[in-house]
């Protein structure tokens, strides 16, 4: 049932391809008024067909008054498995202005046979294990986050990220590459060995766009250090897919247009 005058208005809590697939489903849906938000991090993000904003909401109260201004009828959070205080906040803003809510969150990275992980609980851990005897390291945990590699400056980074990294941010010794997954398979072969890398450190992401270069590792016997996830409480209703959430909101909508009678 098509409802014009009366869409489901729905903030998604986005910078992941979960939340744009969920933004592409949505695109043209007269059923829904959805508004996509990007943290910011990222300089150039793939704007999907639907209203977008940029930037934070001013903590969780910020966001609670955002919902109730804006008339919102439900919360989705589809940021990145690691954005642990953007799911804070959208936790404790659903306390303080409730409405329904669900989390997108996607299956952590499993080890396979043939896979030498070590499994750390953050950065600072990771750059500690890589130890005194110099390495060339594949850094696949984005551009904000290097500092920890600093301190170890007898490795030699080949850092990759969507943006270039700023100067200060960098180890002294390091390659950037700029790009964008997916990534395959046979690609990351060959980029580990024409950098001679001796190992990666990556953080437990999960999903398919960048999952190659852990079956790259794995065909070159290579040790991949991996971070773990913040622990962090889900909402109580969650899905891992875009498809999932589509349906999530579809059934939300046809609950509100019973209620109301159309």
């Amino acid at each position: 049932m098509h409802t014009p005058s009366d869409p489901t208005r729905c903030l998604i809590l986005g910078g992941t391809s979960e939340a744009s697939a969920l933004a592409r489903f949505l695109a043209g849906d007269e059923r829904f008024a959805p508004l996509l938000s990007f943290a910011g991090r990222t300089r150039s993000p793939v704007l999907p067909p639907i209203p977008c904003r940029t930037g934070g909401f001013g903590g969780a109260s910020g966001l609670a008054a955002m919902l109730e201004q804006e008339g919102m009828h439900a919360l989705i959070d589809a940021t990145h498995p690691f954005a642990a205080r953007i799911s804070a906040n959208a936790a404790q803003a659903i306390a303080m202005w409730p409405l329904p809510f669900l989390g997108i969150v996607r299956p952590a990275w499993q080890p396979v046979a043939g896979d030498r992980w070590q499994m750390v609980d953050s950065l600072e851990e990771a750059a500690a294990a890589l130890g005194m005897r110099p390495r060339r390291i594949f850094l696949t945990i984005g551009r904000q986050e290097l500092a920890p590699f600093r301190a170890c400056p007898w490795h030699h980074y080949v850092i990759r990220s969507v943006d270039t990294p700023e100067p200060h941010h960098l180890p002294p010794q390091a390659t950037i590459l700029t790009a964008r997954g997916p990534f395959a398979t046979d690609d990351e072969i060959a980029l580990l060995r024409s950098h001679r890398i001796d190992g990666i450190v990556t953080k437990n992401a999960g999903g398919s766009a960048t999952e190659a270069k852990l079956a790259a590792c794995r065909a070159l016997g290579l040790p991949v250090w991996m971070v773990r996830r913040p622990v962090i409480a889900p909402p109580s209703n969650t899905v891992t897919t875009a498809q999932e959430a589509m349906r999530w909101l579809e059934m939300l909508h046809h609950e509100r247009m019973t209620e109301r009678g159309a």
